[in-house]
């Protein structure tokens, strides 16, 4: 006879302590896991939406066609391009084109223009961008595509990531439909479509013009431009010829790479505005939200079963499993209240996209982030209710 796998059949099996508790009140559990369930929300939505406002604000800079970019030392952030001020000599250009190693060079022109909406006639400001239609600066194939038409006088492309308050531009122009309207109190037509998309720091919409037609629309010289566009020769060595341009060239003049042009406006966005820190206090308060709500649930456990505790420490149970029966009380909401709140955060990404065009969207990266945040938001709450079992004193209970 298998004596061990009799013992093993009849013996008691390990009560889950922890689940039942938190189970007992079914009402009380369901306030836990809404409670953690809205800090998640809250802890996604902040870190989503800032992750996304950033995103848009450098889409524009990921999109130029360039290995260097020259800018006014000033410069800190698309917007400062856009101010006659901040301009660069147009002659920068051909200086840092003598260069052996440099394939190709383009200007860029940018400013805000007045855009009126065709069929509520009322103002809006975006940016107009001017490109020579020989050397396009931005790397979209809608653009290279549509060169013929920007060379038409008083034609510009329009983007189709623009809001509404610009007018179904889109729409319209898909439909066959001819749009007319003013930039700057000036009569142009649309020639085309592109899909960039503006940022809510800058702009909520952009046009694409020629050169000449920026100038016209603007009337700005060309002998000064807003961003110098450097692209090299295959095999080039990017740093050296940076390094050599940086000796060659003025210095009223910074010459960077694409990618530190991109960390520079994530940079100031996220350390020289307000902004950074809003979206950073309302991780916090959404932490700090969710350690209340579960802190106040397993304290109030601990205080109901305080004579439940003293009765296990009475049997032979160690202060260490007690402690043990709260933290696990606490992955379970831990575990419990994400699994809603991470799901209702997949609804409110959706609906933001709808309404305001930010790319909120879930990354592994941020799941994994709210997922130990709410792990760690349990257990701090589980570490302060616990203090409240060195009031079960089995001598108070018995005696």
């Amino acid at each position: 006879m298998n004596f061990k796998a009799l013992r093993a059949l009849f013996a008691p099996r390990r009560v889950p302590v922890p689940w039942l508790q938190l189970t007992w009140e079914k009402t009380r559990l369901m306030v836990a896991l809404a409670g953690v369930a809205f800090a998640d929300l809250l802890l996604f939505l902040q870190s989503g939406l800032q992750e996304a406002l950033y995103d848009t604000a450098v889409q524009i800079h990921e999109h130029l066609q360039a290995d260097l970019v020259l800018v006014h030392p000033g410069v800190n952030n698309l917007i400062d391009i856009n101010y006659p001020n901040q301009d660069l000599a147009f002659r920068r250009l051909q200086q840092a084109r003598a260069l052996p190693e440099v394939q190709s060079v383009a200007p860029l022109y940018a400013a805000y223009v007045l855009w009126k909406n065709p069929y509520t006639a009322r103002n809006r400001p975006l940016i107009l961008f001017g490109v020579d239609p020989q050397k396009p600066a931005f790397a979209l194939p809608e653009v290279t595509d549509h060169l013929e038409e920007l060379k038409h006088p008083d034609t510009v492309l329009f983007d189709r990531k623009a809001r509404v308050e610009y007018g179904p531009i889109v729409e319209k122009f898909n439909q066959g439909v001819q749009i007319s309207t003013e930039v700057n109190n000036r009569r142009i037509q649309v020639g085309g479509l592109f899909t960039l998309g503006g940022s809510i720091f800058s702009a909520d919409g952009l046009l694409i013009a020629s050169d000449l037609n920026y100038s016209r629309l603007t009337q700005r010289s060309l002998d000064k431009i807003s961003l110098g566009l450097i692209t090299l020769k295959p095999g080039a060595d990017r740093a050296h010829v940076q390094a050599a341009l940086i000796h060659y060239l003025p210095h009223d003049v910074r010459v960077i790479t694409r990618d530190d042009f991109i960390n520079l406006e994530r940079k100031y966005w996220q350390n020289s505005s307000p902004i950074g820190y809003i979206f950073a206090l309302g991780v916090v308060v959404g932490f700090i939200v969710g350690s209340v709500i579960v802190y106040q649930i397993l304290y109030s456990d601990v205080s109901i079963h305080l004579p439940e505790y003293a009765t296990l420490k009475a049997i032979g149970y160690t202060n260490g499993y007690l402690l043990r029966v709260v933290f696990q009380e606490a992955s379970i909401l831990s575990v419990l209240g994400y699994i809603p709140g991470f799901f209702l955060s997949l609804v409110v990404y959706q609906l933001v996209n709808q309404a305001a065009r930010l790319p909120v969207v879930m990354t592994l990266d941020r799941a994994v982030l709210v997922l130990g945040l709410t792990f760690l938001m349990c257990f701090g709450a589980g570490a302060l209710a616990v203090r409240k079992l060195k009031e079960a004193d089995p001598a108070d209970i018995f005696s």
